[in-house]
């Protein structure tokens, strides 16, 4: 049960502050102002479960392969990759504003599919797949599921309620700062078990 818990935690922790300024959160946003949010956290969700199960899949498979003290490694090399990603920021392109606007007979499927589609590749799903590699997949795809939904939904509630965007500049900074800590913490965990 512990280690479960260290999972959720970790994995929760890590996806919410990863989507803190992502794209998927300013899809939330533009579904909401179009759709009711319950639906649209519906799909998130949804979207969101599926994305993450398929990469703890991926990182659960990765690490019963390979030795440890190389994923720890690879694991921090990664996470100061996605630090300067998050530097880089991410933004909406007018094809994707227009699909989050369209109107559908049913925004749950639109919101999911959006979502689905945004998330493959993305450094959440990315992260995802280096935390199975390092937790139990179980915690680790509740974790990060939960993690990103609370985000999202962090980010309609703000929007709404304040009309504007979250200060994006320390967002930006505060969420590449902690994945340079992580990466720097699975590094020297890694160097310590390979020397």
């Amino acid at each position: 049960m512990e280690g479960f818990l260290v999972a959720l935690a970790v994995s929760f922790g890590v996806i919410f502050v990863a989507e803190l300024g992502d794209k998927s959160q300013l899809m939330a946003l533009t579904f909401a102002t179009r759709f009711r949010t319950v639906p649209v956290l519906i799909g998130i969700t949804v979207a969101t479960a599926v994305v993450h199960l398929v990469s703890v899949a991926i990182g659960h498979g990765l690490g019963a392969a390979l030795p440890t003290g190389w994923i720890s490694l690879v694991a921090g090399v990664a996470f100061l990759g996605f630090g300067a990603w998050t530097l880089r920021g991410d933004t909406l392109t007018e094809e994707e504003k227009r699909k989050a606007e369209q109107n559908s007979k049913s925004a749950v499927v639109a919101v999911g599919v959006a979502f689905f589609l945004a998330e493959l590749g993305d450094k959440t799903m990315l992260a995802t797949i280096t935390l199975a590699t390092q937790y139990g997949w179980f915690g680790t795809w509740i974790g990060s599921t939960i993690g990103m939904v609370a985000a999202d939904a962090l980010a309609i509630m703000v929007g709404r309620m304040l009309g504007r965007k979250l200060p994006e500049k320390t967002i930006k900074y505060g969420a590449a700062v902690l994945f340079a800590i992580c990466g720097l913490w699975l590094i020297l965990e890694a160097v310590t078990e390979l020397t």
